[in-house]
């Protein structure tokens, strides 16, 4: 008796099912798809219990007559492709044949759809992968497929289904997606008789997304613009303060397809690297038109994934984009700090006890401690006396600069341009725990952090200059040995090293003899930075030309911590002023070289909720 069998139809549908319909939300945009590729303007979809219970698609497209509706639902029937050779020129986003068939071979499915010139349609209905049913019915052009009790006759698959608001979640956010990559196609999303999505369908993409996200999104948006050969981009991103600790909401769009991109996601994180820190993500919207023959599409069963036959120059592309996007906004120089400013995260509050926190202490304090007067008897002529004492000049970025031979302008000589008086828009009020400034702007309360805010304009200050990173000689030269790669590395980029300040020599195999480092580089930290630097760099990509500006980054970025201001540091208003008016006037000034922010915004309505006043 032969060992090997052929599996019948039925069967082969339901393996199918587990690489095309891993989930409602694998359903919903296979069927959606479908709508699109037959030309609708108008779609609708419905779901209950997370599109476990049922999922309904309704389109104005095409529609198909009977005998199209019957050979549908057969695995491999497509209208999108007749040989192989059309892989290379497919437009449509279905081509297999394999989502209706495997979608009814796993749910109570039923399919109803008429064409224009028809005067009926047709309905079928399968349960479990067995027609029961097929006739003609009076219904609207187009087409509506309903699915429901997905997964009914394979419980293993249903029972390792999340729960119903995660699985209504991923529907949602193919929805998304898909809509972003139609802008002149009108979607509606209802989850559980509420709708949870519509979109205009007028073609904008920007109404789209404010539609979507609302137009507090939308009026910080960057435009993304490329015209590469035959490659040509287009799209959005956010400023760097307008962050999410997950990627969901950058939508990457090749040839009208919603893909998932490893290349265009590094791309993008490294055009923000500096601006944004290591655990957030930017809005993206990539939208990449390449000729259809530098593509293949049939590489994942739900082809959501896609290869590029040249991924190195998709990856200039869109990190090129980006970059220029963000600077673009701060080529003036000047910046309105109320606009960079980062929301907040929902804060804890205690609430004080006023009667005790105010009462006079029954034991006499330390003498360094300041004595605490009562309610109603403070001493005005103190308090001024102490915030209008004497203090240090601020010369901390003349110090730290000279220190590295660097002799840019004084810092007091920068003052807002007189057409626009943004710096000053921010009245820095005082200093908490020595490490932040407190500051007022319209009916706004701002804290900035000094370390940050200094270490950014140090950073883009430094970054500024073009030549060699002023560097001192050791007197003891150290020899340092790495691995294979490491030295390889390290050799390939030698010059690199030597300008900003890391001057190198082969002294051995995988051997190098460090003779100069950095002049803001202390001798004892020189080759733990360097080991630290090398290990980044590997978390990289491996082009020369970007693991060039890695290692700038880096070492600019460590020179900036070490000579900007310090947590404990304390300054005066006149010193806070300024760099306040330094921070309006550097080019970046949303977060520090490390991706921390520098100024935190409370709107005068969080201060009224956090106080109950709303």
């Amino acid at each position: 008796m032969a060992n090997v069998k052929l599996l019948d139809t039925n069967t082969i549908n339901k393996i199918a099912a587990g690489e095309v319909v891993e989930r409602p939300a694998s359903c919903v945009k296979e069927l959606v798809e479908n709508s699109i590729d037959a030309g609708a303007h108008r779609i609708e979809v419905e779901i209950q219990n997370g599109g476990k219970a049922l999922i309904r698609v309704t389109d104005d497209g095409t529609g198909m007559n009977r005998e199209d509706a019957t050979l549908s639902v057969r695995r491999h029937a497509t209208s999108k492709l007749t040989t192989a050779s059309d892989l290379q020129h497919i437009s449509t986003l279905g081509f297999r044949g394999e989502a209706l068939p495997t979608i009814a071979a796993v749910s109570k499915f039923t399919l109803q759809t008429r064409q224009a010139q028809d005067e009926l349609g047709t309905l079928i209905k399968i349960d479990g992968g067995k027609v029961s049913d097929t006739h003609e019915i009076g219904c609207k052009i187009g087409t509506t497929v309903l699915v429901e009790d997905l997964f009914f006759n394979t419980p293993a698959r249903l029972k390792f289904l999340k729960a119903t608001p995660t699985e209504a979640n991923k529907i949602h956010d193919f929805i998304v997606k898909l809509a972003i990559s139609r802008p002149d196609i009108a979607f509606r999303f209802v989850n559980g008789n509420r709708t949870a999505l519509a979109t205009p369908g007028n073609g904008k993409l920007i109404d789209t997304l404010s539609a979507i996200y609302g137009t507090e999104l939308t009026d910080s948006l960057f435009t993304l613009k490329a015209d590469v050969d035959d490659l040509k981009l287009a799209g959005f991103v956010t400023k760097p303060n307008i962050l999410k600790s997950y990627r969901g909401w950058q939508t990457f769009i090749v040839n009208g397809r919603v893909v998932e991109s490893r290349t265009i996601s590094k791309a993008i994180d490294e055009a923000y690297t500096s601006l944004i820190p290591k655990s957030g993500f930017p809005f993206a919207a990539v939208i990449i038109d390449v000729p259809q023959t530098s593509i293949d599409v049939n590489v994942h069963p739900q082809k959501i994934e896609l290869k590029f036959e040249d991924e190195s120059k998709i990856f200039r592309t869109v990190y090129h984009a980006v970059r220029e996007a963000v600077a673009d906004v701060h080529s003036s120089g000047e910046h309105d700090l109320t606009e960079v400013a980062a929301a907040p995260d929902t804060p804890h509050f205690e609430q004080l006890n006023l009667s005790e926190d105010f009462q006079e202490p029954s034991t006499p304090k330390k003498s360094s401690e300041r004595k605490r007067k009562p309610k109603d008897d403070f001493d005005l002529e103190e308090i001024l006396t102490t915030v209008n004492e004497p203090r240090e000049k601020f010369s901390s970025v003349e110090q730290t600069v000279e220190s590295a031979q660097i002799e840019p302008p004084p810092i007091e000589k920068i003052s807002p341009s007189p057409e626009k008086n943004s710096a000053f828009e921010l009245e820095p009020i005082g200093q908490v725990a020595r490490c932040y400034i407190v500051a007022q702007g319209d009916n706004d309360l701002y804290i900035v952090d000094q370390h940050a805010a200094h270490e950014r304009i140090l950073f883009d200050r430094l970054n500024s200059y073009a030549e060699r990173i002023p560097a001192q000689g050791l007197l003891i030269h150290r020899v340092m040995k790495f691995d294979s790669h490491e030295a390889e590395l390290i050799e390939k980029n030698l010059p690199v090293f030597a300008k900003l300040g890391f001057a190198m020599e082969p002294s051995g195999i995988n051997e190098f003899r460090l003779i100069e480092v950095p002049i803001d580089a202390a001798d004892a930290d020189a080759e733990n930075l360097l080991r630290a630097i090398i290990t980044e760099i590997f978390a990289g990509v491996n082009e020369a030309d970007d693991i060039a500006k890695k290692i700038r980054r880096a070492v600019l970025a460590t020179t900036a911590c070490k000579a900007a201001i310090k947590a404990g540091q304390e300054l005066n208003l006149r010193q806070m002023q300024i760099l306040l008016n330094e921070l309006a006037a550097t080019p970046h000034p949303h977060t520090c070289p490390h991706g921390r922010p520098t100024i935190i915004k409370f709107s005068g309505n969080d201060l009224s909720k956090m106080f109950k006043r709303t």
